[in-house]
Formats: C-alpha cells, structure tokens, sequence
C-alpha cells in the first residue's frame, strides 16, 4: 500500500497542473443557466481551495476531486484536479465526471422522493413504517415511524453484517424485517442505511414505481439532470470515476478475483439488492448536485420556474427534526448538526444543511448565503483507502468565507 500511495502522489502532483483548472462556463454547469453578472465574491478564499485540495492529493489522501460552488443561483468555482482514474491507466479528472455519490442517495433522491409522496397524500410522516410494509413490525418494530426512518432514530442498527453474501432487494428486505431494535424509536440517533433501505421500498410499493424510476421522472428529469441515475448507461462509463477492486457481492474488497468497479455501486447492499436502494446507488455529477442544491435554495422550483417541491415541503425537509433532548440535530434525510456534519466547515451557520457519502462525496447548502458547495472524489480508488473527511471541511470554510466576505 505504500508503494500504491506514493505513486498515486506522484501522479497526482504530475497532473494537478492540467486538471487543475477553472473550467469554461458550460451551458449546463452548475447552478443553471442564469444571466446578468457574477455575484461578488472573494476570489483570494475560492483560490486557496485550489491549494487545499493539491496538497492533499499530493500527500495521497485522493487521486482527485471536483469542486463546484454556486452562489445566488451561479455558478462562481468549478474546477477538477488530479486523476479521474489510477488503474489501469492514469486519467485526468474532468469537470463533468460521474461519481458514485454513496449516501448522497439518502438526500437526493430517497428523501425528496418520500416527500413528493407526503405532498401527493400519499404518505405521512407520522404513520408506522408497518402500514407500507406489513411484517415489519415483527419483533417489536410496530412504533417505528416514516419520520423515525427520515431522521435516524428508528432504533435499527446501522447496516446487515457487510461480510454476510447474499443477492436480491427481497432478501435484503427479509433480513431487515426480522432485525431486532437496539433502541426505542424516537430515544437515539443511529446513523443506519436500513433506515433508507425500507425508505426506498416505500417509494416503490406506494407510487408502484422503482425507487430509480419515480426519482429521475419526479426530481431529476424535471432539473435537467441528466448525468444522475443508478445504475448509468455503460455509454457513460468512460466519465465514472472507478472506486474500488471487489467481487460481485463480497466485502472487503480486494480479492484475487476482484474487478475496478466502474458504474457499479461500491456499497456491498446496494450491489447485493441490485444497484438501486435507497441508502446507495446514485451516480451524478457536480453540475447536476449544484442544480438540485439551488433548487432547494429557491424553495423547490426550477431555475424555469417549474416547481419540483412545495416550499413547505423544502422547509421541512431542511429543518431540525430529531427530538429536542437529543445533541444530534438532522431534518428530514439531511444532516445540519451531528457527528457526521464536519463537511459543513467552521464558518456555515447550523441553518446550513449537507450530507456526505462514503466514498468521499459532499454537499452542503446554506439559506443564508444562498450558497451551495460540492465536494466529489473517489476516495476509495484504488485500494480502498484515502480520507477526505478534513478536507471537505477545509473546502466548505473556505467557500464561505469567499461568500461571507467580500471585497
């Protein structure tokens, strides 16, 4: 690994200085096709994330990364760094890469999904998960909420044992139905992904759609986001950022026999429900991420004009929803304040709301700046290892100070 890493540093300092660039305005990047002038901004701050990010890549924690951050609805950095992909040949990073967004699903598609449901009648946040998916409430389950799913207070555990093979949404499913609650609903905050898993299944039995289906016909279609989807066209397989070597549905990954994932999502349960879940699956672009972000900054209409959430609905979704003795503060699928919320930087206020994704993804959106960054890398390439977690903190103070104080 050492070896690995120290190559990858080499590389990466190598082509830093051609990926590294601000790209030229695109008709569809960012944050929409807005017209006027620039808002101002302090461009001294947005150049030192050039630095932050150079230097990490040189010191191998990530091949390299995306950075886009928009502002009162444009787009004011964008740029790549470093490579794309390592094996089995060097890539540059370009700025219309795709990524496996990871938990970036929960936010983008599972929750605002659930919730054009909640707008529709279709579902209530205060129903037990058992009215959508009897058998659930085996064991105990019967109090456990939409909303308890929404926030992380279910009780449930934070994932199946990744070791444990296995293949299909239904079985997937089936584990999670004879889980066991490590918690009273509504009494902790356990970040767990079988809170989406079930989440996602809601999606599906109550529109009668896939999860994947009803999210690109209900939220992205509507916002031009073209670039996100599970599972995406092996014609855009060139542009995916690889993750990681593993088997179909082994974990961890690395075997002899393992395959560089490439438009294949990295999550073992994902994979093993077929590529579509509700926690993991999503693939997209910083482009389209900054889309969806204003979007939510302009209380659920388009850049157009067409309305893709109820600003109510944009208002609950984004405010604190787990219960008031608990530290952990999160809104309906979004994170504002907890363990998990270091991406928000030192600097954005707790009106702020983001998530992340394990495999080294972020977005963070705060109201009062009308600010959105993103942060995407593959930081798991090639070997399963890198950390992102301080830079993506780094990279969001430093967008705010650019917005928060300007020349």
């Amino acid at each position: 690994m050492y070896g690995i890493r120290h190559r990858l540093a080499a590389i990466g300092v190598a082509l830093c200085f051609l990926a590294g660039f601000a790209a030229p305005a695109a008709s569809r990047a960012g944050a929409q096709s807005r017209v006027g002038p620039l808002p101002a901004v302090d461009t001294a701050s947005l150049a030192r994330i050039d630095v932050v990010v150079r230097e990490a890549i040189a010191a191998g924690q990530l091949p390299g990364a995306v950075v886009l951050v928009a502002h009162q609805g444009r787009t004011v950095y964008r740029k790549a760094f470093g490579l794309r992909a390592v094996r089995p040949a060097p890539e540059p990073m370009t700025v219309d890469t795709i990524f496996d967004l990871a938990s970036l699903t929960k936010a983008v598609a599972t929750a605002p999904s659930v919730m054009a449901l909640v707008e529709d009648g279709a579902v209530r946040l205060r129903d037990r998960v058992a009215r959508y998916l009897p058998g659930f409430e085996r064991h105990g389950k019967d109090a456990v909420t939409v909303e308890h799913l929404l926030t992380h207070v279910s009780g449930l555990r934070p994932d199946l044992p990744l070791e444990e093979e296995f293949e299909g949404s239904g079985e997937a499913l089936r584990r999670v139905f004879v889980e066991r609650l490590r918690a009273a609903p509504g009494e902790r905050f356990i970040y767990s992904d079988l809170n989406f898993v079930l989440l996602g299944e809601i999606v599906r039995r109550v529109s009668g759609q896939p999860l994947d289906v009803f999210a690109r016909e209900r939220l992205f279609a509507r916002l031009d986001m073209r670039d996100t989807a599970f599972r995406p066209s092996p014609d855009l397989v060139a542009r995916i950022a690889p993750t990681e070597a593993c088997t179909p549905l082994g974990w961890p990954c690395g075997a002899p026999e393992a395959v560089m994932l490439r438009g294949t999502v990295h999550d073992p349960t994902a994979r093993r429900m077929g590529g579509v879940a509700g926690h993991a699956g999503l693939f997209g672009t910083a482009d389209d991420l900054a889309r969806f972000g204003t979007m939510l900054l302009d209380g659920g209409r388009t850049a157009s004009g067409e309305t893709v959430l109820a600003p109510l609905t944009v208002a609950r979704m984004t405010r604190p929803s787990t219960p008031a003795r608990l530290e952990e503060r999160r809104g309906l699928g979004w994170d504002i304040d907890s363990r998990y919320s270091s991406n928000r930087g030192d600097l954005f206020s707790t009106r702020s709301f983001g998530h992340t994704g394990f495999t080294g993804t972020s977005i963070w959106i705060d109201p009062d700046t009308r600010t959105v960054v993103v942060f995407l890398s593959s930081r798991v390439h090639p070997d399963g290892g890198g950390d992102v977690v301080r830079l993506r903190g780094l990279v969001a103070t430093l967008a705010a100070a650019a917005v928060g104080r300007v020349p």
